[in-house]
């Protein structure tokens, strides 16, 4: 009884020494017991002492005799009783040290489950993970660098965490603790059992037990056993009770069958990756609509997939069950409500800083802050500095070296980002962008005499089936860009057409509106409405509908673009990109349009400070970046200030790596050629025009802008003599 007291498993022991007859023995039995180490006995002197103190009583007046008595004997039951209480106590914590410190990490080994129940299997461990990660004390080896140590040991990447299996992890990544679960069960009742293991000693650091009554009650009981942890490891009681949000109907969700669902849909996506959790986290939601953390694990993978509407719809209801869960998990669900529900980049940003502060050992935080939040809106070298540091943390996640290596590419860093993608390879890291971003690196290196360096590159991406209709979306971009716009309008179809068959029908969408915006960069009005109508068709989207609206503007076609602004404007009044860029963008269209430069000038003041952003669509199509500084000098065109137009087109040219291979490449170029032949600099304009004919080498004869572009470099008077 006096073990189980001291372990603080049986308060009602105490009762039975009557300590409510002495506060000063109240005091001295309440710091024997307790578990937060800066409030017990640092020292056994420093228990004796109190100890010795009541035994000598007051200094004042003896008590009457027969008190005498009654208070000797008393004294006796409960110093001998602090007394055994204490020697455990002392064998407990004389150690020194909490067995745990915040730099250690933990590996989280499966259960044990001998109930013959597989609703349990994968479930506890999901469960209680989503526990301890609430701590900003304890630090889990994440998921992902488990998998890569299996493979390491010749496991699968999904093998179970026997208790053997965890503890050779544990070494491996020079982890401090393993914990190992159980659950039996014993008659009608449930025993959930966790112990903490010391990887290189292998001394117990920890060992809990607690019993649940009904099947429903294990979730809760998980919860129990995982703030006992917490105390027994080290960590102090303000912290525990400030996140210790549990497990149950008021929070998360008490469905054994809905957490079973999306632990299994947790695992396979790490295991399969993309789109292969979908059926189960909607099973999850399924099963319990109040579920928040598997809507937003539902919503974050239909964005992956570009379906952003969808997305949208299963993280506006994650947000608005944000109050059930722990405040780890309320950080992400905020995060991803900014980034795929409102846009408001810079609120995202702040959740973020604020996550990375109150958990400063999880690399989520930064890695989230690495992408869209930064890399949308201009803030490249924020994005790299977030990524670095979430590499730090845990050098196996994957996503923060592609959202490294991508701004590096946007800052033409090109040596850097095959660096940063190398340091990942050597890892035996692969991200599904990775062939991508290797294929930029050739584009942008290559000489435009030999691209054969480029071409191999994109047939080594599109050989990837996740990525193929990525591929040809890119492809028909730099096709479009070379001015070879038959071809370009094949690969286009293609990559439509794949992206309909796999079901993302706004990412197809996306695809066909590019097309449009190709279509209108080299004046076939026609063709450019009738893909943007297409594009509308198939799917409504914040980047089908800016990319649809600007095609249409840009061929002169106000009327049918207006409606798409106001949508825009109306859907998104948050939306960084939509406010900031789009639709400054849009609006100066329109006035150029009307043939007011200056208004279109002026409606892209609101702009400039994401003059050097991409926006979504360019973080998530790779096109539509610096839009508005393009649509900016041909406004300056139209009021008959060259100077000032060249200024805005050169800007462009100075930061290409930004464009990548959006045909708008080739366009910048031509109104280059066209300020500068406005400026009298006729030498300047022939280089401008050579440079852009290199671009169209391989163009389609009969491409009218070409012809357009040659009858004008023949009419320069230094044409002929230099």
């Amino acid at each position: 009884m006096l073990y189980e007291m001291a372990k603080g498993t049986r308060p009602a022991a105490a009762v039975r020494l009557r300590v409510e007859a002495s506060p000063e023995l109240e005091r001295v039995i309440s710091k024997c017991l307790e578990t937060d180490r800066h409030l017990r006995y640092p020292h056994a002197a420093d228990l004796r002492t109190d100890l010795e103190r009541l035994r000598r009583g007051p200094a004042t007046a003896a008590p009457h005799a027969a008190f005498r008595r009654r208070r000797s004997r008393w004294l006796s039951i409960g110093a001998t009783a602090i007394v055994v209480t204490a020697a455990v106590v002392g064998v407990m914590y004389s150690r020194g040290p909490a067995p745990l410190t915040d730099t250690d990490t933990i590996v989280l080994g499966d259960f044990t489950n001998t109930t013959g129940d597989p609703v349990f299997d994968d479930t506890l461990r999901q469960g209680l993970a989503v526990q301890l990660q609430q701590s900003p004390f304890l630090s889990l080896v994440s998921d992902e660098r488990i998998r890569r140590t299996l493979l390491l040991m010749d496991q699968r990447p999904d093998a179970l965490l026997t208790p053997d299996i965890a503890h050779d992890v544990c070494v491996r990544t020079a982890s401090a603790a393993v914990l190992d679960g159980s659950i039996a069960s014993l008659g009608s009742q449930y025993v959930v059992g966790l112990r903490a293991r010391n990887c290189t000693t292998g001394d117990t650091l920890a060992n809990e037990q607690v019993q649940a009554g009904r099947k429903e009650d294990v979730l809760g009981a998980l919860s129990q056993i995982s703030s006992r942890f917490r105390t027994r490891v080290g960590e102090s009681l303000a912290t525990i009770e400030k996140h210790s949000t549990p497990l149950g109907a008021e929070t998360t969700t008490s469905s054994l069958e809905a957490w079973k669902a999306y632990s299994t849909a947790v695992k396979v996506v790490m295991t399969s990756g993309g789109s292969t959790g979908l059926p189960l986290f909607e099973r999850a939601v399924a099963l319990d609509p109040n579920f928040a953390s598997a809507h937003a694990r539902l919503g974050i993978n239909y964005s992956g997939l570009g379906e952003s509407m969808r997305a949208r719809e299963s993280l506006l209801t994650a947000y608005r069950l944000r109050d059930r869960v722990s405040h780890v998990e309320r950080f992400y669900i905020e995060t991803l409500y900014d980034r795929d529900v409102t846009g408001n980049m810079e609120r995202e940003r702040q959740t973020l800083e604020s996550w990375a502060r109150t958990y400063p050992r999880d690399p989520r935080p930064q890695g989230l802050l690495s992408g869209l939040a930064t890399g949308s809106t201009g803030r490249y070298e924020l994005s790299i500095d977030a990524a670095t540091k979430s590499i730090a943390l845990d050098a196996e996640l994957v996503a923060p070296y592609a959202q490294k290596a991508i701004s590096e590419i946007r800052l033409n860093r090109l040596a850097d980002a095959e660096a940063t993608i190398r340091q990942a390879t050597e890892r035996k890291l692969e991200h599904q962008d990775f062939p991508l971003f290797r294929y930029f690196i050739a584009f942008l290196s290559a000489d435009h005499a030999d691209q054969e360096e480029t071409r191999r590159k994109a047939a080594l991406a599109r050989g990837r089936p996740s990525l193929e209709d990525m591929t040809s979306h890119l492809e028909a971009l730099a096709l479009a860009r070379s001015g070879r716009l038959r071809e370009a309008r094949l690969a286009s179809a293609i990559a439509v057409d794949i992206a309909q068959r796999s079901g993302r029908r706004e990412r197809a969408a996306m695809f066909e509106a590019a097309r449009a915006v190709s279509e209108a960069f080299y004046g076939d009005a026609a063709a450019a409405g009738e893909r943007a109508v297409k594009a509308l068709k198939l799917a409504r989207g914040r980047e089908v509908d800016y990319s649809a609206a600007f095609a249409l503007a840009l061929s002169g076609d106000v009327a049918r673009a207006r409606p798409l602004a106001a949508d825009l404007e109306k859907g998104f009044p948050e939306d960084t990109s939509v406010q900031s860029m789009y639709l400054p963008t849009l609006r100066a269209l329109f006035s150029v349009n009307a043939h007011d430069a200056r208004a279109a000038i002026q409606a892209l003041q609101t702009a400039s400070r994401f003059d050097l952003a991409v926006g979504g669509i360019g973080f998530r199509g790779y096109f539509g970046g610096l839009y508005p500084i393009y649509i900016r000098g041909v406004a300056y065109l139209a009021a008959r200030q060259p100077a000032e137009a060249a200024t805005e087109f050169q800007r462009i040219l100075d930061h290409r790596a930004m464009v990548l291979v959006d045909p708008m490449d080739a366009m910048v170029r031509l109104q280059l050629a066209r300020a500068l032949t406005l400026l009298g600099d006729a030498v300047k304009a022939k280089r401008a025009y050579d440079d852009l004919f290199r671009v169209w080498k391989d163009a389609d004869p009969d491409l009218p802008v070409l012809k357009q572009a040659r009858a004008e470099y023949a009419k320069l008077p230094t044409a002929h003599g230099q």
